[in-house]
C-alpha cells in the first residue's frame, strides 16, 4: 500500500522519546507495533540531530516488518537526512510548502492544531496531509470540542478529508469520551511509553478503536474505499 492509504488506515499514533538510545527504542517499538500502533512518530526536546537520526533509523528497521510508519517532527534538515516518509509541523512552524522542500515528492506532512482556526488552514492548505488535534485533555485545554469540531470540519469516514487524530491526554479510561466526540484516530504517549506491558497497552487501545471502526458502517466503508484506491 502507498504511503497516502496507510496513514488513511491508521488509527493509533505514538509519540515518543528516545529513550535510553537506539537499541531500547527498538525494543520498544517492536512491543508497540506488535501490540497495534500504527504510526510512530519520534519527539526529544533538546536532543543532538545525530542521535535522533539514529534513533529514526532505528525505527524504521521495525516499522519495516509490520508495515508501520514513521514520522519526524518539526526538523526539515533531520527529515531530509533521514528521507522522511512524513514529517509533522508545529502549529506555529514552517509552512508545509517549505517543508517540502526537504521531502522527497511522495512524502506526507502533517500539521499540529491547537483551535478551530488552525484546523481550518490546515484543511485549507494542500501541502497538509494530515492533522493531530489538541490537546483533548486535560480540561483546561481545547478539549473535547475541539474534537467534536474537527470531525464536523474532516468527517473521519470521508474519503476526501484528511485524516486528523485526536491528541494529549487520551487513554484507555477516557478514549470512549474522544470516540463519543468523533475520533476515529488518536495519538498517545504516556499511555504506551509508561506502560508496563507496552504491547499489551497498545492492543487495548487499538481494540477499541477497531471496534468503533467496525461498528460505523461510514468507517467500514472508508476501509473499502482506502484499499480500492
Amino acid at each position: 500500500m502507498g504511503l497516502a492509504t496507510r496513514l488513511g488506515l491508521a488509527r493509533l499514533l505514538l509519540i515518543t522519546g528516545t529513550r535510553s538510545g537506539p537499541d531500547d527504542l527498538a525494543g520498544f517499538a517492536d512491543a508497540a507495533f506488535s501490540g497495534g500502533v500504527d504510526l510512530l512518530q519520534l519527539r526529544q526536546t533538546g536532543a543532538e540531530e545525530d542521535e535522533l537520526l539514529a534513533c529514526l533509523q532505528a525505527l524504521r528497521a521495525v516499522a519495516y516488518r509490520y508495515q508501520g510508519l514513521v514520522s519526524a517532527y518539526e526538523s526539515g534538515h533531520l527529515a531530509q537526512r533521514f528521507d522522511a516518509d512524513l514529517l509533522q509541523l508545529p502549529e506555529r512552524g514552517m509552512s508545509a510548502a517549505k517543508a517540502r522542500d526537504f521531502l522527497h515528492e511522495y512524502a506526507l506532512v502533517g500539521r499540529s492544531c491547537h483551535g478551530p482556526s488552525a484546523i481550518d488552514a490546515a484543511l485549507a492548505d494542500p501541502q497538509v496531509n494530515f492533522l493531530t488535534v489538541g490537546p483533548v485533555f486535560p480540561d483546561a485545554g481545547p478539549g473535547l470540542a475541539l474534537v467534536r469540531y474537527a470531525a464536523q470540519a474532516a468527517p473521519p469516514a470521508d474519503p476526501d478529508a484528511k485524516p486528523w487524530f485526536a491528541i494529549t491526554g487520551i487513554t484507555a479510561d477516557n478514549l470512549d469520551q474522544v470516540l463519543a466526540a468523533g475520533a476515529r484516530r488518536v495519538a498517545v504517549s504516556r499511555a504506551i511509553t509508561e506502560a508496563d506491558d507496552p504491547a499489551a497497552a497498545a492492543h487495548a487501545l487499538k481494540d477499541r478503536l477497531r471496534r468503533a471502526w467496525n461498528d460505523d458502517p461510514a468507517m467500514q466503508d472508508l476501509t473499502l474505499k482506502m484499499f480500492r484506491r
